[in-house]
């Protein structure tokens, strides 16, 4: 498993989602590490970690790992800040597995059913299939499938970025493995639990997500006690890249309130 840290202060971990590593999560730990030791990690089947097929790369698994990755690097509390489905990782953790937070920031987070495009639903069922398309095929559905997250549109750079860790032989198997591996009972199992979250918890949203409507954010903030909402206006599922400045103010403003 890939995975770095850097930076001085509390320990504040950073969760990726689907398709997309850690690297997505960088500009923003950097502005953060001049006040957290902060630590990023790609989950297992995506970015530099390892994708080999034996290694389970669904919900469960992840969530699991996480509680485990959190003892091993020695942190009893950190902060958490999650994206997709690494909001359901972070959840998991938490009301599973024994895991507990300073504080707990969702992004734009998988975490109530139903989630899932239609390409998400289709590839799901068809996994086996789409992995045995021609490598230039795959890449095009690829790049469309994520140019699909962005409500502003993508640059050449961000595209190839999110996009190159899922190419070759290896890459799209994994592509389409860590779909097929996805299921809502994952998150249909600690949703009734959400209510026992007694962390300080922040809620971000960009109001034009079309992979996870905003209304997912206001019933989120309904089931989680005391969560606060701030919901960022023209940015998409991929709200690093479509509103890059807005997010960092927020998490900078938001982990302040938290420090300690």
């Amino acid at each position: 498993m890939s995975w770095d840290r850097f930076g001085q202060g509390p320990a504040l971990v950073l969760l990726h989602g689907t398709p997309w590593s850690s690297a997505l999560w960088r500009p923003v730990a950097d502005a953060l590490a001049d006040r957290f030791t902060v630590y990023l990690w790609d989950m297992p089947g995506y970015g530099a970690s390892s994708k080999d097929p034996e290694h389970a790369v669904d919900l469960g698994a992840q969530g699991e790992l996480f509680a485990h990755l959190l003892h091993e690097w020695q942190l009893e509390r950190p902060h958490v800040i999650a994206h997709d489905v690494g909001g359901a990782v972070a959840l998991r953790a938490r009301l599973l597995h024994g895991a507990r937070y300073s504080s707990l920031c969702l992004v734009d987070v998988v975490a109530l059913a139903p989630w899932g495009s239609s390409f998400f639903t289709l590839v799901k069922q068809h996994a086996g299939v789409f992995a045995q398309l021609p490598s230039a095929i795959h890449r095009g559905s690829v790049e469309a499938y994520i140019r699909g997250a962005s409500h502003r549109g993508l640059r050449d750079d961000d595209l190839a970025m999110l996009v190159d860790p899922w190419t070759g032989k290896e890459g799209q198997a994994a592509f389409y493995r860590q779909i097929a591996q996805a299921d809502e009972r994952f998150t249909d199992e600690v949703e009734p639990l959400y209510g026992t979250i007694d962390e300080p918890t922040h809620i971000i949203w960009g109001t034009d997500d079309t992979w996870i409507p905003v209304d997912r954010a206001h019933r989120l903030q309904a089931l989680i006690p005391h969560a606060t909402l701030e919901l960022i206006p023209e940015a998409g599922h991929l709200i690093h890249l479509d509103a890059p400045v807005q997010l960092a103010a927020e998490l900078v403003r938001w982990t302040e309130t938290v420090r300690s």
